[in-house]
């Protein structure tokens, strides 16, 4: 069993920043659970571009406001406290809070912790093997 305290992933490699959100990793590939699960934070006022084209993405709006633009269709989706959205086609999406969000997000396959966006907003795909393979070079 593995009990985690959000406040105590404050200032570790679990607590990944970037200009536009604040990501805080409870479950990593490492716990091998099949999936990784995170508190993000996105920060009013930012547009952030995102494309997993190696993960499937749910997430689970807990508060504040934006809006999820599918940049494949044009649609745009008002999010809210209460709303979930799925990347299950490796969708280009957009997303643009208009106050401070906190999102419950899962990925699959699980992240490493080591992932950062690429310029088309990609997360490379890095098993947990790789992860060490590189951390013993």
């Amino acid at each position: 069993m593995i009990v985690t305290r959000i406040a105590d992933l404050d200032g570790t490699d679990r607590d990944v920043r970037s200009e536009t959100w604040r990501s805080r990793r409870l479950v990593l590939a490492k716990e091998g659970a099949g999936f990784s699960f995170h508190e993000t934070t996105m920060y009013a006022g930012t547009v952030t571009e995102m494309w997993y084209a190696n993960h499937v993405e749910a997430v689970y709006c807990v508060g504040g406001t934006g809006q999820l633009e599918n940049r494949e269709t044009g649609e745009v989706h008002e999010i809210s406290d209460g709303t979930m959205y799925l990347l299950d086609g490796n969708e280009k999406h957009t997303m643009r809070p208009t106050t401070d969000m906190r999102l419950i997000c899962t990925f699959n396959p699980p992240v490493t912790g080591r992932e950062v966006h690429d310029a088309d907003g990609v997360y490379p795909l890095i098993t947990h093997e790789t992860a060490q393979e590189e951390a013993a070079v």
